[in-house]
């Protein structure tokens, strides 16, 4: 990322399309659930659940080492709250892992089945919520109290 590019509007992009990757993969743990296993749904499955593991991963790490820091000069309560978040969701990613897993091992599983659905109800509610916090309370809060420098410190950080 260069110098000149807004971070925050890095960040908002990635929001946008990480919304997309949650409703598909709210859709296909309904499908799931509604259907039963198949490969295909499985598959997509694993997809969307690899964009979190990997982009969203990411993205975090960006405001964990970038942003926070930056903002931590000023005002440390919204960053806290916004790791705990994070932190909560890589738990439930461990979930969903796990009962992957299991249904891997055991495609009938209604019990996994079940794990899978109500964990990815817990990973979109928990990150729409955290996003719509981002979007409108914490980014706005920067973009209108960090300098041009500060925000320029955050886009080298994001390298």
């Amino acid at each position: 990322m260069e110098k000149n590019i807004d971070p925050i509007a890095q960040l908002l992009k990635e929001h946008e399309e990480a919304l997309r990757h949650l409703k598909r993969l709210r859709r296909t743990s309904d499908s799931l659930r509604q259907k039963g296993y198949s490969v295909a749904l499985f598959g997509q499955l694993r997809s969307e659940v690899a964009f979190i593991a990997e982009e969203v991963g990411d993205h975090n790490r960006k405001e964990e080492e970038a942003l926070f820091p930056v903002i931590e000069h000023y005002v440390e309560g919204p960053t806290e709250i916004m790791r705990q978040e994070h932190r909560q969701l890589e738990k439930l990613y461990r979930k969903l892992v796990r009962h992957m897993n299991a249904i891997a091992k055991n495609t009938g599983s209604s019990a996994a089945l079940n794990g899978i659905h109500d964990t990815t109800r817990s990973i979109v509610q928990l990150m729409v919520n955290h996003i719509h916090k981002e979007n409108n309370i914490l980014f706005p809060m920067v973009q209108k109290f960090l300098s041009k420098e500060a925000l320029r410190e955050v886009a080298r950080r994001m390298l």
